[in-house]
């Protein structure tokens, strides 16, 4: 039994780190896109975790899987299909610090599993089935996430959703990018959206109200600068007290995520009828600390906060 599989598209996230004796760039895999970076922010937390994608069989898909597995995360989930080439995330830094994204993709190539190869079996192994925006951009992807979360639903698995408006605009259509997300909120039962993104789902005044229009449990929304805070049995519960850039930095957010959903892991979590107020309040903290951490380490995958770094830091705030 696994605590958490996620699905959707995998990406390695080479980041330039060095450069060596001729100037070139050293650079150093790590897991990409919000699943990949999710799920390894929850193993280095001591959670077992697993992905479940297609890649390809060539060079860069075995990095990929190589990636994910040193991370922490069961590869075990991974179709490898020899007809696809693997998606990349180049990475490179500007002269301010910030970086910028380069995608590669071979021409039509379909990097997703198809509904069929998703089969309720891998569904029941998991406690908590995860899923990104960035799994719906269309085709089989759509469909093979859309066919999971309803299993998941079916099985009464508790199902966590994060909203990222950036991996659903390839091809710029907001509009269609907020149809697909609103199209999988009758099976969520935990939805992440940060501030700028509120308008995927129907604007921030209809985040309170999401639990009785499809039944979501709670609503979790990013701040920035501001931290976090979450709609749930009817009340908004703040972030408590957390440095107020707790999730502002790239890989803040699923490291924040990361701490949450391990929270309710340890807490034995695998239905929603099982959250608390205080279960949620104890999340909070855990994620928006993890996200602090990440920020105060200048953010990115492999910023990434252990659990006894997290535990040290919770300490330190309680003193």
């Amino acid at each position: 039994m696994y605590d958490v599989i996620a699905l959707g598209e995998l990406l390695v996230d080479l980041a330039e780190r060095s450069k060596d004796e001729a100037g070139y760039p050293t650079l150093a895999a790590n897991p990409g896109g919000a699943p990949g970076n999710f799920l390894a922010a929850l193993s280095a937390y001591g959670k077992k975790t697993a992905f479940l994608a297609k890649v390809g069989d060539d060079t860069f898909g075995r990095l990929l899987v190589g990636t994910m597995q040193r991370a922490g995360i069961d590869g075990r989930g991974i179709r490898i299909d020899p007809d696809t080439f693997t998606t990349l995330a180049f990475v490179t830094f500007d002269a301010h610090g910030d970086r910028s994204f380069a995608f590669a993709r071979k021409p039509g190539a379909d990097m997703y599993l198809t509904a069929a190869q998703v089969e309720a079996a891998d569904i029941s192994r998991f406690g908590i089935v995860h899923a990104g925006s960035c799994s719906l951009s269309g085709g089989s992807a759509a469909e093979a996430t859309v066919y999971a979360l309803k299993e998941a639903a079916r099985q009464r698995k508790l199902v966590s959703f994060d909203v990222n408006y950036r991996d659903l605009l390839w091809d710029g259509d907001r509009a269609a990018a907020a149809k697909a997300v609103q199209s999988v909120l009758p099976y969520v039962d935990l939805l992440k959206v940060s501030d700028d993104e509120t308008d995927m789902v129907g604007g921030e005044e209809v985040l309170p109200l999401l639990r009785e229009r499809y039944g979501i449990s709670a609503v979790v929304e990013t701040l920035g600068r501001d931290g976090a805070r979450c709609f749930f049995d009817g009340k908004t519960l703040p972030c408590p007290g957390i440095p107020s850039d707790a999730v502002d930095t790239t890989g803040a957010g699923d490291a924040f995520w990361g701490g949450f959903l391990s929270t309710l892991c340890e807490a034995g979590v695998t239905d929603s009828l099982m959250l608390s107020e205080n279960l949620i309040l104890s999340a909070m903290k855990r994620g928006c600390a993890a996200g602090a951490l990440c920020v105060k380490q200048k953010g990115a995958m492999e910023s990434l906060p252990t659990s006894e770094a997290l535990n040290n830091f919770l300490k330190e705030l309680s003193q």
